[in-house]
């Protein structure tokens, strides 16, 4: 007979004596449970201990937690959260230098489970920690020269458990003095500085800075970019990987009149060519956590281009139509009439309307109408000037080009700009925020100062060429559109390493290369209408979908790492779960770093019976979902979130790495409960796998037309006496 279920098995130890092998009552109340341990040990004052998990987190067990205790467990008996508090909140304020430096470690890594950084914070622990850090570096600072060592532990301890605490959320970033401030900030522009107390003040920066509007306002004011450059220029990824996110953090938090503002000064200062060298082209594998702070380093430099993207153009502004004038005189090399020749008025406008038509432009007579359209408004002027200056010779070539033929079969260079830019605007999401787990970053972006400009011009080029080589009318507009579109969201998925080579990569896409893609793609994709062939799909459909949930299952028993998110800090944080091999239980737990290759069993401590869940939720049904936060209302973050509902009120929460993990889960635990697979990556599975499976079973008709409907059953014979009888 099964034990039951809220009898869990666990160890308990206690230092100095043998652990203790016993069977807690998930019913009974904790604090029952620890004096039954004390009793047995002969411990008195039960109330002033707790217990906690044995492993490296050292969580305290408290009412809302127990229920993780699993079979097997190993806990300890230690001094409860608020002894333990008062302790150490006592012993940081020793005078003796060793011993201060041993609290203050143990400190950094008690700060990390909320029960007691609960306990601590209501000790006014905070506080105190930020004194030690204001007044502290004063007062050793004779000692600094001679103990050196000890006093660099002891300021990376202090900071590291003010980062944790702080990490819990428990108090308002909007507390801080501008001393603390002007402290942390002095240990970032300060050279030579411990990489530890360095790493943590860059964090510390980034949290202010996200978290209060009061406090980047301060931090903006003791921080320069020039100040964090250095640290880019060092080899050390995980400094470079915090100065970028607080440059980010920075970026992101500027009122809208100052971003450009910044823009311009990390242009001074070479940021980009600094990141290219010391980061992009280093000689080591940029990690996941690098590779997001760039792509929202490229995000947040796209975004600039938003106000002129959604910028009408004024019709009545001379500055913004001499732009236009610029455009025809740089292709048609016209030299400019005096403006108070009056005879030559009519033939003057007569010209322009017909140089207009040349250029492209719908409005012939007004070319400013044709930028009052936004998306992509006075953007798509900027890069046609850009494109008319800066590559002359190919601008004058594609205007001339398609001034010479027939009016059907001219390439509109205006009307395709603007076309263009927009499509670019909407594969780069230019007004977009950052996703909190994207990594996709475009290393080609990093090599150039105008790398959007630089970007239009090579498509506008490739435009053209498509556009003759599909010889196309006005009327295949749209088409040669989507074509130009294909070609480059199938470039960029190489991820060039530079402008250069994203030009080659195009040149390989021609309009013919595309046609052979797509014609594959079709045949891999056919869909067979007749009937037999209909009613051959329905019959082996059944398999195919066993055999995509066969993948699906051993996927999940191979696991995924998933990454901790919050909307205080970006952490690298992980946690792995898999499914057991017989697919009964599913196992998980915290990592202290992604891994590298396959996770032991063991090292997950935490199980779920797949019989125990109740319900699998997607998006805005997950719990973690419906918290508010930042980080909650990212539209990419909620189409990765799914929860396993369990039992009366638990829950375990997911956010999938990628969307290929997100239906892999969401497809692997609905078939565990016996549902449908819902997902787009099952339909695609399905419509490939079942057009191979059909021509393979076609093989030996092919060049055989198959008929609509069977064969008519021919009527009787007006006989028999054909039939021989055997008998």
């Amino acid at each position: 007979m099964p034990p039951p279920a809220d009898i869990v098995k666990v160890a308990i130890e206690w230092p100095g004596a043998y652990p203790k092998l016993m069977e807690i009552d998930q019913k009974k109340p904790l604090s029952a449970i620890i004096k039954e341990v004390c009793d047995g040990w002969s411990l008195a004052n039960h109330e002033y201990f707790a217990l906690q998990h044995a492993d490296s987190s050292n969580f305290y067990i408290t009412e809302k937690n127990r229920n993780e205790i699993k079979n097997g467990t190993i806990l300890r008996l230690t001094t409860s959260p608020a002894q333990n508090a008062q302790q150490l909140h006592e012993r940081i304020q020793s005078s003796s230098m060793d011993a201060k430096l041993e609290a203050l470690k143990d400190l950094a890594s008690l700060s990390r489970d909320v029960t007691f950084a609960q306990e601590f914070i209501n000790l006014d622990g905070i506080s105190l920690l930020t004194q030690m850090v204001e007044s502290g570096t004063e007062r050793y600072q004779k000692l600094q020269k001679i103990m050196k060592p000890c006093f660099g532990d002891m300021l990376s301890f202090t900071l590291t458990a003010f980062v944790e605490l702080m990490d819990h959320g428990i108090v308002s970033w909007d507390t801080f003095s501008v001393a603390f401030i002007k402290k942390i900030a002095s240990f970032v522009n300060k050279s030579g500085m411990d990489i530890s107390i360095l790493q943590r003040s860059l964090a510390i920066l980034e949290s202010m800075v996200l978290n209060s509007h009061d406090l980047y306002q301060k931090v903006a004011q003791e921080i320069t970019i020039g100040q964090l450059i250095p640290h880019l220029q060092g080899t050390d990824q995980e400094i470079q990987t915090y100065t970028i996110a607080v440059i980010n953090a920075l970026f992101l938090k500027a009122p809208d009149e100052r971003r450009q503002e910044m823009a311009n000064i990390l242009a001074q200062k070479q940021l980009r060519s600094i990141i290219l060298t010391n980061v992009i082209r280093a000689q080591r594998a940029i990690n996941n956590e690098m590779a997001h702070q760039l792509y929202v380093l490229q995000v947040l430099t796209f975004n600039l281009l938003e106000d002129r993207m959604m910028t009408k153009m004024d019709p009545q502004d001379q500055a913004q139509r001499d732009i236009i004038f610029e455009l025809r005189r740089i292709a048609f090399d016209a030299e400019s009439e005096p403006n108070n020749s009056s005879g030559s008025m009519e033939k003057r406008k007569s010209m322009y309307t017909r140089d207009y038509k040349k250029l492209g432009f719908i409005n012939h007579v007004n070319p400013a109408m044709d930028f009052t359209q936004t998306p992509p408004g006075m953007l798509a002027l900027d890069n046609m000037l850009y494109f008319a200056k800066h590559h002359q010779d190919a601008y004058i070539r594609i205007v001339l080009e398609n001034s010479s033929r027939e009016d059907k079969h001219e390439c509109p260079f205006g009307r395709s700009s603007i076309e263009l830019t927009k499509m670019l605007c909407e594969i780069l999401k230019v007004g977009e925020l950052p996703s909190e787990t994207c990594n996709d970053f475009h290393p080609m972006f990093f090599t150039h100062d105008r790398s959007f400009e630089e970007f239009f011009c090579i498509c506008i080029q490739l435009l053209n060429k498509t556009w003759k080589e599909m010889r196309a009318t006005s009327e295949d507009f749209n088409k040669v559109m989507q074509v130009v579109k294909e070609q480059v969201m199938r470039a960029l998925t190489t991820k060039p390493s530079s402008l250069d080579q994203f030009k080659c990569k195009l040149q390989n896409l021609s309009y013919t290369e595309i046609l052979k893609i797509r014609q594959s793609e079709r045949m891999n994709q056919e869909d067979f209408q007749s009937r037999p062939i209909l009613e051959l799909k329905e019959k082996i459909q059944p398999e195919i979908l066993e055999l995509i949930k066969q993948q699906r299952l051993n996927r999940l028993v191979e696991g995924t790492c998933f990454r901790k998110l919050n909307c205080r800090r970006r952490q690298d944080k992980f946690w792995y779960c898999r499914l057991s091999p017989n697919h009964k239980v599913l196992h998980y737990g915290d990592l202290e770093e992604s891994p590298q290759g396959e996770v032991p069993h063991d090292s997950l401590q935490d199980k779920l019976p797949v019989a125990d869940i109740k319900a699998v939720v997607t998006g805005k049904d997950c719990p973690h979902m419906k918290e508010k936060g930042a980080l909650k209302q990212n539209k990419e973050v909620l189409e990765l979130a799914f929860s396993i509902l369990y039992d009366s009120n638990c829950q375990l929460n997911f956010i999938a790495p990628d969307k290929h993990e997100y239906c892999i889960w969401t497809d692997g635990l609905n078939a565990l409960l016996g549902k449908d697979m819902m997902s787009e990556l099952t339909r695609n599975d399905l419509d490939t796998l079942l057009s191979m499976e059909i021509k393979l079973r076609l093989l030996d008709l092919e060049n055989i037309q198959i008929p609509d409907a069977p064969p008519p059953i021919p009527k009787e014979p007006s006989n028999y006496d054909f039939v021989y009888d055997c008998n």
